[in-house]
């Protein structure tokens, strides 16, 4: 069967991988010149990649492993030691790390926790352990449950106390949702901490080896045209017509640079946009239908992801760190942890601002001026000596609505795959899977859709799709 699909990011890219498996021709339509939704990249003048986001992969990511190996590129990500590590504000320029001894969960993480003395003491770590047993014990229909309340409502119902939030889970919270603890739904953090607690290498990180969108999409896109399938760029969608019943009729298409509008056809039809895109374009018609209707319970939370280039090394750690800043979440010297971007003299820092939404409108000098300030605190004798290092460039890149906001109640809202329109579907991350808006998020919800697609019209015996929810064979301590 013919299926459109509207959207080249993760979620569409991946529903219209697993929809050539099954035998389908899946028709991609993005709206913009470049791949990848909320993963795209582009080049500089200097040659040089800036990205909408700060993409870090992790072992408890199996849908994603899976995708990769079956398109034959996991050796593109590039798996950093297993820790996390968090900058100590009360200590400028200092480190407190999370080191996970290579032993089998939930020990590992747990011995990570026990040795780290910097940010929790003893009766917190007990307190905190106390709190999270029966998500690991009752597991995800526990966590679910736990929607109703944000995550520091969670931690004060189970006597864990401020501090806690404030030095672990703050940045966590930022740096999984873009929001603070005291806005995000506790099922958020829940799951994830259930994916780091009983897998060996879920909190493993891996960085990709170039840009995202060169790296990660267009294999996707190189395998589904070598099966009959097709990607486009620049067709953004115009409207979804509708035959006399209600289903779609068509996509018309908007045609640029002075180019008509035109039609694609299909047998089937999927949205793979983002929830506010699709909540401006859906039918007039189908806003009656409750399915639609609770998609005003979703929007996307702003998002600004900040490029920066020094004219000599700021550090050598090559790994994911925690600011712990009031205003950034999560950075990286991408010189120093991908592959691509690799200098042994300059540090490029890639940093995300959140919450960004006191900053979504503000000027990128503006937004420049406060992160140079944040991070002498961070690199105090590099920023703040008597001989700083000097900012070469920078790239701001502001997403106004990303992914959507996890806020306490949403999980209700998040829609399935399968629309109450015979011929249309849905895939994003915002739709009802078991992980958050996320890249795991996105490559799961296309899987499903392709799957649902494959089993209400076609036979599917494909081997890829039986692994749904399946880790890859091999672990992320050896991809």
């Amino acid at each position: 069967m013919r299926v459109a699909i509207a959207g080249a990011g993760l979620a569409g890219l991946a529903c219209a991988k697993y929809l050539t498996d099954a035998g389908h021709t899946p028709i991609v339509l993005e709206s913009r010149d470049v791949l990848g939704g909320l993963v795209a990249a582009w080049k500089d003048k200097d040659g040089d990649w800036y990205e909408t986001g700060l993409h870090a992969f992790f072992g408890a990511y199996p849908n994603m492993l899976q995708m990769l190996k079956e398109l034959g590129i996991e050796d593109r990500l590039q798996w950093k030691e297993h820790t996390l590590i968090f900058n100590q504000p009360e200590k400028p320029g200092t480190l407190s790390r999370f080191d996970v001894p290579d032993i089998p969960a939930p020990f590992n993480v747990i011995a990570s926790i026990l040795r780290n003395n910097d940010m929790l003491t003893w009766e917190q770590k007990i307190r905190f352990a106390i709190g999270l047993f029966p998500a690991v014990v009752r597991g995800q229909k526990y966590v679910e449950q736990m929607d109703k309340y944000s995550f520091l409502e969670w931690l004060s119902r189970h006597g864990v106390g401020e501090r806690v939030s404030s030095d672990v889970f703050i940045a966590a919270c930022k740096a999984l949702t873009f929001i603070n603890p005291e806005e995000v739904s506790a099922t958020i953090l829940l799951t994830a901490l259930n994916r780091f607690l009983q897998e060996r290498y879920g909190s493993k990180i891996a960085f990709l080896d170039g840009s995202p969108t060169e790296r990660l999409c267009q294999p996707i896109v190189d395998y589904v045209t070598q099966r009959g399938g097709e990607v486009r760029l620049n067709a953004p969608l115009k409207e979804i017509v509708l035959n006399d019943d209600g289903s779609v009729k068509h996509f018309a298409i908007r045609g640029l640079n002075g180019a008509p509008d035109y039609i694609e056809t299909a047998d089937l039809f999927v949205s793979a946009m983002s929830v506010d895109v699709l909540k401006a374009i859906l039918p007039t018609s189908w806003k009656k239908i409750e399915y639609f209707q609770k998609l005003d319970g979703l929007e996307g939370v702003p998002v600004i992801n900040l490029h920066l280039w020094f004219d000599r090394k700021l550090t050598d750690i090559d790994q994911l760190l925690f600011s712990r800043s009031p205003l950034l979440s999560v950075y990286a010297d991408m010189s120093n942890t991908c592959r691509e971007y690799a200098n042994p003299d300059r540090s490029m820092l890639e940093l995300v601002l959140a919450p960004a939404k006191d900053w979504i409108d503000k000027s990128d000098e503006e937004i420049i001026k406060a992160t140079i300030a944040e991070l002498k605190k961070l690199f105090p004798e590099d920023l703040g000596g008597e001989n700083p290092a000097t900012l070469l460039k920078y790239h701001v890149v502001k997403t106004p609505k990303s992914v959507y906001k996890a806020t306490p109640g949403r999980q209700e809202y998040r829609p399935a795959q399968v629309s109450p329109i015979g011929n249309f579907y849905l895939s994003g991350s915002y739709t009802m899977q078991r992980y958050l808006g996320s890249m795991e998020g996105a490559v799961l919800s296309g899987k499903l859709t392709a799957q649902a697609i494959a089993e209400a019209h076609s036979a599917f015996q494909s081997s890829s799709m039986q692994t749904l929810t399946r880790p890859p064979a091999t672990n992320a301590a050896t991809a």
